[in-house]
């Protein structure tokens, strides 16, 4: 799991473009190779596109993503819309590195229209029962975040998988670049059922706000098939703004 975010509230200054072109390249690259890159772990249908519909007060937005994944590194390519804030196109790339038998390096970088660049690095230490941590970093150019957490920010965490397949994380991220307060606290199940997998998440979020200061409870429901998968979820103070968000997403895999 990647657990750093990226997006929200900026403040404006250059973009560093050396790291934007690196990202471009990384995630064509990827995504060109795609096509003849071979299935990794039995999985035979590495492409997942996802179509999304945000419903706020008074408005609706919309997002497509189109992600290809093989072993743990993956590419993708997406656009947001809505009528307050635009529309703006998005690029990425992740991997995981194996680094000894019990650690592992994952890093990201994410590019989007507008000029924002960020990235972020994460370290899980153990195995079984493991523990996380991560930094994410932008350069503070206009991003719309569609996850729920702080971009420019610290991740700490635990979590377990089970031999049956399960899995479960306790995690907070929490800003430590612009003094919001802003803290998101999550805990995530995933359930096995069969060839399918049910994963819960309950957010406790608290912090500055476009409203002041803020606490709210928000959660997402994500249950995935072999080829297909639909996901909804609630998001107070989204993007720590003065509304609340319901968040509708279905996609398939091919």
């Amino acid at each position: 799991m990647n657990f750093a975010r990226q997006g929200t509230k900026s403040m404006r200054r250059e973009a560093p473009p050396r790291l934007g072109v690196v990202v471009l390249s990384w995630a064509a690259a990827a995504l060109a190779g795609a096509a003849s890159a071979p299935a990794a772990n039995g999985n035979s249908l590495p492409w997942k596109l996802t179509v999304g519909q945000y419903v706020y007060g008074g408005y609706e937005g919309s997002d497509v993503n189109l992600r290809w994944r093989a072993d743990d590194t993956s590419a993708w390519v997406g656009a947001y819309t809505d009528q307050s804030f635009g529309t703006q196109a998005r690029a990425g790339a992740d991997t995981s590195i194996d680094a000894g038998k019990y650690f592992k390096i994952q890093p990201s970088l994410q590019v989007a229209s507008r000029g924002f660049v960020g990235g972020s690095l994460n370290l899980q230490a153990g195995d079984s029962w493991y523990g996380v941590a991560g930094i994410g970093r932008t350069d503070a150019r206009p991003y719309f975040n569609l996850n729920f957490d702080p971009n420019d920010a610290v991740t700490f965490g635990a979590g377990h998988h089970a031999a049956n397949g399960a899995g479960y994380t306790v995690f907070v991220v929490a800003d430590d670049r612009f003094h919001t307060g802003q803290r998101d606290w999550h805990a995530n199940a995933q359930i096995p059922f069969g060839d399918s997998h049910a994963t819960l998440d309950l957010m406790r979020k608290s912090g500055l706000s476009d409203a002041g200061r803020i606490t709210g409870w928000g959660y997402s429901a994500n249950w995935d098939w072999p080829k297909c998968f639909i996901r909804l979820a609630y998001d107070p103070y989204q993007n720590f703004s003065a509304q609340n968000a319901w968040r509708f997403a279905a996609g398939v895999r091919f």
